[in-house]
């Protein structure tokens, strides 16, 4: 994982960078946790968990230099940064959200502003089994997980606060509306934290 936030923040900051001087580019790094309510059916004996708590991690990058630099493009990932047990089969798994936003920025004040996002993603499920190993060729490695890919579609909401020259803090929310998301308990699932960033050409 750490390999793939390395890979995603040089990407952004590759493809971001050379609109700074002109427009707006902000790169953050925050926490979060999920959140996600369902009620146990009894027409089945096999519960699927809730997809819920844990530590997340995430890394997002946004260009904003539309109409007035009010309106902008944000993407982002974010992923469970310790494994969590699901139950009946040893297995463990590891959620990842990963997603592309329109995005309006309204500013408040000097340093206060707003975000609001609307997109699309895949919200991708890491499952490893103890001892499971699918190996290639010589030399090709060996992959100890399957995944589970899901379309969905997402909205999220954050305040921004800028607190020492380009640098901001932002609580935020985020609500993951999953399609057959057939692993866990609901299609729905919310991600509440905050992120650290800074901004590149504001003013």
């Amino acid at each position: 994982m750490r390999k793939f936030a390395l890979l995603v923040s040089a990407c952004t900051l590759f493809l971001f960078t050379p609109f700074a001087a002109a427009q707006q580019v902000d790169l953050m790094v925050g926490g979060s946790t999920l959140m996600s309510a369902s009620t146990r059916s009894d027409l089945v004996n096999f519960q699927p968990p809730v997809e819920t708590n844990g530590t997340y991690i995430g890394i997002s990058g946004d260009y904003v230099g539309f109409r007035k630099r009010r309106y902008g493009i944000n993407v982002e990932t974010a992923w469970r940064y310790k494994k969590a047990n699901y139950p009946f089969n040893s297995e463990t798994y590891r959620p990842i959200f990963t997603d592309v936003n329109a995005l309006f920025q309204p500013r408040i004040t000097k340093k206060v502003g707003l975000d609001f996002l609307g997109g699309i993603g895949v919200a991708t499920t890491r499952f490893n089994l103890p001892g499971a190993n699918s190996c290639g060729a010589p030399g090709g490695g060996c992959v100890n997980y399957t995944s589970s890919n899901h379309f969905m579609e997402d909205v999220g909401f954050g305040v921004r606060y800028r607190f020492w020259r380009s640098f901001f803090a932002r609580p935020e929310a985020h609500y993951y509306h999953i399609q057959n998301n057939i692993e866990f308990r609901s299609d729905n699932v919310f991600r509440v934290g905050a992120s650290i960033g800074y901004a590149f050409g504001s003013k």
